[in-house]
């Protein structure tokens, strides 16, 4: 099974899980609801949705505060087993629930985010690392080459890398040292519609010498984020500079 519909099941799992936890919770609380105070029964209902909001995404989140500020209506508060409230703590525990819960949903999600962002972070030092512990080690050119482009295609989503000892006219789309992709001597917007194919290049130069350029065929459409091109340059130079090292060792 691939990487996309294991995600897709995970959403529809926690989709479902948002629905059906709150009304099985406020199912459980019915023979405690004589002598349960509302008020820690709305808590157990806000812990209910913290759970799906931390285990699944934003729209979980939302969708779980609703289910449970409304099962919490249908079971929990007077008359009971309808949707009316006819007490006003009771009213004002409901919106509460709904409230916190969304906020708490959206503490989640940005705790996701900079979890993600952190973790990609470290992933591309490494890369860049081990290309530098290859040239440290003098290892042959055609090995740092293949690590330079192992890592090219899985940093920026390509179907495709390889390498080319030089330059050829006409250049192709160009990822500059910037990050940014000129095309046509235009600026391209790759944060919305990809680098532009059929290829791409990446100049491996170190010192105003160029050792050759790294050919990117790119998946058609796909964004790649400034930040990863910034680092696909990085870890060119780092190849670059060993290259033309151990070439002028020759």
């Amino acid at each position: 099974m691939e990487f996309h519909d294991l995600r897709q099941r995970g959403v529809r799992l926690t989709t479902a899980a948002a629905v059906v936890a709150p009304l099985v919770v406020a199912a459980v609380l019915v023979p405690l609801r004589s002598s349960f105070a509302n008020s820690a029964a709305a808590l157990t209902m806000v812990a209910v949705v913290a759970v799906v909001a931390v285990v699944g995404n934003r729209a979980a989140g939302v969708i779980a505060s609703v289910s449970a500020a409304l099962w919490f209506d249908f079971f929990l508060t007077r008359p009971y087993d309808r949707f009316t409230i006819s007490h006003r703590p009771d009213l004002e525990a409901t919106i509460a629930i709904v409230v916190v819960g969304l906020f708490i949903t959206e503490l989640a999600g940005r705790s996701r985010h900079h979890w993600h962002a952190a973790a990609q972070g470290v992933a591309h030092v490494a890369m860049i690392h081990e290309v530098a512990e290859l040239a440290a080690a003098r290892a042959p050119e055609t090995e740092i080459i293949d690590r330079a482009t192992a890592s090219l295609v899985t940093l920026l989503s390509l179907r495709a890398c390889r390498f080319d000892p030089a330059l050829v006219d006409p250049p192709l789309a160009r990822i500059q040292s910037d990050g940014e992709v000129v095309h046509v001597n235009l600026r391209w917007p790759v944060r919305e519609i990809g680098i532009p194919g059929p290829e791409a290049e990446i100049v491996a130069q170190w010192r105003g010498r160029v050792a050759g350029r790294f050919v990117l065929t790119p998946t058609p459409g796909l964004p790649v984020s400034t930040e990863r091109r910034l680092v696909a340059v990085a870890l060119v130079d780092v190849a670059a500079a060993a290259i033309m090292d151990q070439r002028h060792a020759l």
